[in-house]
């Protein structure tokens, strides 16, 4: 008997900062896009003051010559249409940059949260391995937001920080090379200060990310057991904590603030202190007043008008960089708390073939193992045979049901039918399997809302005919809005075993020829679960059903009991 080994594709692990240049790599093209509408807004906005600079000492000379004359007024003529056309196309040039800075960021982001998609639905229930389904979907939207500013923004940002000061530094040179040094020893200060702060920015907005994940889920677990927190009297104690958890959530965030306040801050007044010094150097050469060029004017009025208007450029993208420097501190601490997300292992099934059942089919395991989860096991599970699986912890029964689902690797063999599972579309095939966890999927919305989950197109005439098949239907009829009764996060609103007859009237819906119940009434006191098992009688008839299970209460109808040995590596069978 031939035996496949599967290995789990290998994701190499990554730094924050490699997966967002990863994630960037597709929008080079809008990101250099953006560069080039920045650049040409530079350039233009020189040329801006080189025609003010030109104006303005023209009608400085006419007016020491003694007034303003017919020459003056040409050279506004002149001059006013190009000084028009800058100050009209600077603001498209940067409303270009922004749309393609935003484009990319738009793009980045639905990429990112597709790949998350995509790694949660293929881990399949190893999901809850992560973290509950709160604190999944608060990274899903939250954090794959936090990088909107760094992508939108800091990416494009960074670069023009070292063009557009090295191009008005070049147009610097060409009048006051003195002035110009100036400008590149006091630019250090600005990148300086905005590394210290910017550090501890990053890692405050890390620990806010921490702070709020841990908050979704605790809030999520405060709702699901709010009626027994009811019952008990301790939903004031319980409000106190969700009060004082958010009371430190916001004095964390304005602690993140007000670093990012303060960097900002910081960095204007080193850049104002870098910009007066130019402006005295220049004003004190125009008096001639200058300490070793006393009576002399090194730059004429025409080159430091010049030099003054482009000064304040000079450090604006420093100012702007150290702006957004946070957004990179937010993004790196967003991608850091997905990386273990992005960073999973998971198992591409190889499966292309089509999977048309027309009846319940046999299933067969030959020496299926799972490495460190599921020692080796034979089984042959008959047509529409009900096979209880018992067993103790880390036995692999819930592995044999995940393999089953097509999310872990194996070795071995397991036959649908006689065909390898492995070469079966896994979508395919799971259209044909009907799956229920220890904790029922309920999600906020209408009764009808969930059970079309299972079937979209379902009609309200076939939701009310499973509802009836599970003995539900007399209990929300009797609800003011029926079907459109809305449920509470994880079901709030139904009893614990009501919720497992909706998941049950769900699996009907389906109406799949095999049945995977993972101890579907582990969380259910003995007479709901009594209930439950009952209903699992007359339901699963027809039906390939394998069901974990610890107690076998209820159980009696099902075909056989197979007990997984760990110690034993062996399998254990009795007819029930």
């Amino acid at each position: 008997m031939s035996v496949k080994k599967i290995k789990s594709t290998e994701i190499d692990s990554r730094t924050a900062s490699g997966w967002l240049t990863r994630l960037l790599a597709p929008q080079a093209s809008l990101l250099n896009l953006a560069l080039l509408f920045a650049l040409a807004a530079a350039g233009l906005f020189v040329w801006q003051c080189w025609l003010l600079a030109q104006l303005f000492s023209g009608w400085l000379v006419a007016w020491q010559q003694g007034g303003l004359g017919e020459a003056q007024a040409q050279l506004l003529g002149s001059l006013l249409p190009w000084l028009a056309l800058c100050l009209i196309l600077r603001p498209l040039l940067q409303y270009g940059r922004e749309q393609a800075s935003q484009l990319a960021s738009l793009r980045a982001r639905g990429e990112l949260r597709r790949t998350l998609l995509q790694r949660l639905a293929a881990l399949g229930p190893a999901r809850a391995q992560l973290g509950a389904d709160a604190e999944l979907g608060s990274r899903l939207l939250e954090q794959v937001e936090a990088l909107d500013g760094y992508i939108s923004r800091y990416r494009v940002q960074r670069q023009l920080v070292l063009l557009v000061p090295l191009l008005l530094v070049v147009c610097t040179a060409l009048f006051s090379p003195l002035a110009a040094v100036l400008l590149l020893l006091t630019a250090p200060l600005v990148p300086v200060f905005m590394i210290l702060l910017g550090k501890a920015a990053a890692s405050a907005s890390q620990r806010q990310f921490v702070a709020l994940a841990r908050m979704s889920g605790r809030f999520s677990d405060l709702l699901r057991g709010s009626w027994t927190l009811r019952h008990l009297g301790a939903l004031p104690a319980a409000e106190a904590g969700v009060e004082t958890a958010a009371e430190h959530y916001r004095a964390g965030t304005m602690r993140v603030l007000r670093m990012a306040f303060l960097s900002g801050a910081v960095l204007e007044l080193f850049a104002s202190l870098a910009i007066a010094l130019v402006a005295l150097y220049l004003g004190l050469g125009l008096l001639g007043i200058l300490p070793w060029a006393k009576g002399e004017i090194p730059v004429p009025y025409l080159g430091a008008l010049f030099i003054l208007l482009l000064a304040p450029e000079f450090y604006a993208p420093l100012r702007q960089l150290g702006a957004d420097y946070h957004a990179k501190a937010e993004a790196e601490g967003a991608m850091t708390e997905l990386l273990p997300l992005l960073n999973q292992q998971v198992w591409a099934h190889p499966g292309r073939e089509p999977v048309r059942l027309s009846a319940a089919p046999r299933i067969d395991c030959h020496q299926l193992a799972i490495e460190g989860r599921l020692a080796p096991l034979d089984l042959r599970v008959q047509p529409a045979e009900r096979v209880v699986l018992q067993g103790a912890s880390g036995s692999g029964k819930s592995s044999l049901l995940e393999a089953l689902l097509g999310f872990v690797p194996w070795q071995g063999e397991l036959l649908i039918n006689g065909r390898s599972l492995l070469d079966l579309s896994r979508p395919d095939w799971l259209r044909h399997v009907g799956y229920l966890a220890q904790q029922v999927p309920i999600l906020h919305g209408s009764i009808a809302d969930n059970l079309r989950l299972a079937a979209p197109t379902a009609t309200d005439a076939e939701l009310i005919a499973v509802l009836e098949q599970v003995a539900l239907w007399p209990l929300i009829r009797q609800l003011p809005k029926g079907l459109e009764t809305e449920l509470g996060e994880r079901g709030l609103g139904l009893s614990g075993g009501q919720l497992s007859r909706l998941a049950l009237a769900r699996l009907l819906l389906r109406d799949t020829p095999v049945w995977l119940l993972d101890e579907p009434t582990a969380h259910l006191d003995a007479d709901t679960a009594e209930l439950i098992h009952a209903l699992l009688e007359r339901l699963s008839q027809g039906r390939t059903l394998l069901l974990v299970s610890h107690d076998l209460q209820g159980l009696d109808w099902a075909d056989r009991v197979v007990t997984l040995g760990q110690s034993e590596q062996r399998l254990e069978a009795a007819d029930v």
